[in-house]
């Protein structure tokens, strides 16, 4: 990657439907946020006058927000995530920005649907690392 990028044109952003099938989304995904923290432990002793501190567990959160929910896509946003709230199967969640590709297992945990004073009908789908495995560019 050389140089600065924009957050723009992104490469793939697919998500299995609980089937197993990888499905795209991004043109009906209008933005998202996603964060791979580390937890810490503090081990600061009384002879220290500042904290110290060990990195433990990787985590990784993501939050998929649509403001136009498109029944008439295949697949659609809809196609994918209605049946957040009935099933519990972990979904690989991959992304592709400028050749790097990170591809965590996720469980989306909600399936929030919104309609909006002015009749706008849209959904936000958060998820949460699933199995152990510590989430890491490619």
């Amino acid at each position: 990657m050389a140089g600065k990028s924009t957050g723009l044109a992104w490469t793939t952003l697919s998500v299995d439907s609980s089937a197993g099938s990888p499905e795209a989304i991004k043109n009906d995904v209008q933005s998202f946020q996603f964060a791979m923290p580390r937890a810490v432990l503090d081990v600061t002793g009384v002879d220290k006058s500042a904290i110290e501190r060990l990195l433990l567990l990787a985590d990784f959160s993501i939050t998929l927000t649509t403001t136009a929910i498109n029944f008439d896509a295949s697949p659609s946003f809809w196609d994918v995530f209605h049946d957040v709230p009935t099933t519990s199967v972990g979904r690989t969640t991959t992304l592709v920005f400028a050749s790097k590709t990170l591809a965590p297992e996720v469980l989306y945990t909600d399936f929030s649907v919104t309609r909006g004073q002015d009749g706008s009908l849209g959904a936000t789908v958060p998820g949460v690392l699933q199995n152990g495995t510590a989430p890491s560019w490619a």
